[in-house]
């Protein structure tokens, strides 16, 4: 018997020195007592114990070192011999068994959803190029297949698995006066805060960072520059009133914005989430939770993204992978994203760029206008350079920006000096906010990326030249993921 596997990893192949082994990871995620593996690698006679992970006790794993080659395995959960139907299987002299096949090195696949991979800067992309011809074509059925598996996983999972162990959650009053809430969000690095009504008793609507974009765009239209009085006359509340006029001057067909609070529930289903952000287009849903009957005394738990959604699941089907065929995919195959025409394509919705002297009142219409995130700064060759976000906007209360400016006289290039680290050895544009993939990337590296915390979007770039290619954001991979 062998004893605790351990990550470190053990010989059980049974071969002679100089033979070339391959660490395997074997996981059971389906809970247990007492989980033991055994295999063609152990001709069959030993078994070796298999540990919980920690912080998960459902999950259990081992590493064993194995030569290249075909392999068959099996689970013995509590005296029980079981198979993973969610694995490779076929049936065999010892009944139904898993099957897995380690390539040599050279032809080896990276594992999927790999957390241990080690940290690069932001404008780092890969420039080893996937075959694409050597990538088998996937069929309908294969990510229907996929979409079902990721759907039932998201209905029977609730937003409880989003809730941190410990954290805060910054709340404003609606009677705060504008200035000051501008204040608090750039000095907490966050760029929206639920708002809570005293008089009513609960929370009424969230503030964003596109609250302050149509504030600065709403006081530069009168001609004058930004003044801190400005500001300071108006209130959370009277700004939210004032908004519904604006925003129908900017779409007379806006039906209206005096809608209720969009939240959602402890025991809601992170599907319903999901589509709950989707549909209504917002970037943050408040969870909230009431002990009593009538909904009084509301607690706030957490705000809710797509990204942390999206972690979720790329942490359930970490080990798991090959039930779901789409992740193999690389992201140019599959229809997801917004993408820079070809020559000779028709030109579908058109990628928002602009130069890095576009003025902050061009950069701020375009988000506003085009109902984006974020806005690539490219060179003349259309080369990445960095990107200008909504979040951003926040950044002009350091030092009381936003009262020294006009919008169409300040370019992005020095908005953006405004809020960086002047010790910063990178200068203006020194990447670091600048999330980028390739064309080639797997669908599965382009989620990993997306579920960091504020990586709402991934810019696609061209290797070498980093010549924007596209966009794709984490709303477009839960639209493709959920068929909607």
């Amino acid at each position: 018997m062998f004893g605790s596997g351990s990550d470190s990893g053990q010989n059980h192949s049974g071969v002679g020195a100089g033979t070339v082994l391959m660490p395997t990871r074997f996981v059971w995620p389906y809970g247990g007592r007492r989980v033991l593996l055994s295999g063609s690698f152990t001709r069959w006679q030993d078994h070796i114990t298999m540990s919980p992970m920690e912080g998960c006790p459902t999950v259990f794993q081992v590493v064993c070192n194995l030569t290249p080659g075909y392999h068959q395995y099996k689970f013995c959960v509590d005296g029980e011999w079981r198979h993973d139907e969610h694995q490779q299987f076929v049936s065999g002299s010892y009944g139904v068994v898993n099957t897995i096949f380690l390539p040599r090195e050279s032809d080896g696949i990276p594992e999927l959803f790999n957390s241990d991979v080690p940290a690069r800067s932001n404008m780092d992309v890969d420039n080893d190029f996937l075959r694409l011809d050597a990538v088998p074509q996937i069929s309908q059925a294969e990510i229907e297949l996929s979409r079902q598996r990721i759907s039932a996983f998201l209905s029977t999972h609730t937003a409880y698995e989003l809730l941190p162990e410990s954290g805060k959650v910054i709340a404003l009053d609606v009677n705060l006066p504008v200035k000051q809430a501008f204040h608090i969000l750039y000095e907490q690095g966050i760029s929206v805060a639920p708002l809570w009504d005293f008089c009513k008793g609960q929370f009424v609507g969230v503030l964003t960072a596109m609250d302050f974009i149509l504030i600065l765009m709403e006081l530069g239209n009168h001609g004058s520059n930004l003044t801190e009085e400005e500001l300071e006359t108006h209130t959370i509340s009277a700004w939210k009133g004032g908004k519904i006029r604006i925003n129908r001057q900017i779409d007379c067909n806006l039906n209206s914005y005096s809608r209720s609070l969009i939240h959602g529930g402890p025991y809601d289903s992170l599907k319903d989430l999901a589509l709950r952000l989707l549909q209504n287009k917002v970037s943050t849903l408040p969870i909230i939770h009431s002990s009593s009957p009538d909904g009084s005394f509301p607690q706030l738990l957490h705000l809710a993204t797509l990204s942390g959604i999206l972690k979720c699941i790329c942490r359930h089907f970490k080990h798991s992978s090959s039930s779901l065929p789409i992740l193999q995919q690389p992201i140019c195959s599959i229809p997801i994203g917004t993408w820079v025409p070809q020559i000779g394509e028709a030109s579908g919705k058109p990628v928002a760029m602009l130069r890095r002297n576009a003025s902050l009142g061009a950069a701020l219409s375009l988000l506003v206008q085009a109902e984006v995130s974020s806005v690539p700064i490219v060179d003349d060759n259309d080369s990445l350079l960095d990107i200008y976000s909504r979040s951003d906007i926040t950044a002009l209360a350091k030092d009381r920006a936003y009262a020294q400016i006009h919008l169409d006289e300040l370019s992005i290039h020095q908005a953006i000096q405004l809020g960086q680290d002047a010790s910063s050895p990178f200068g203006l544009f020194n990447g670091q906010r600048c999330q980028m993939c390739l064309r080639s990337d797997p669908l599965h590296k382009v989620m990993e990326r997306l579920a960091v915390p504020g990586a709402r979007r991934l810019v696609i770039v061209e290797a070498g030249s980093k010549r924007v290619e596209g966009i794709v954001s984490v709303s477009d991979v839960f639209r493709f993921l959920l068929g909607c």
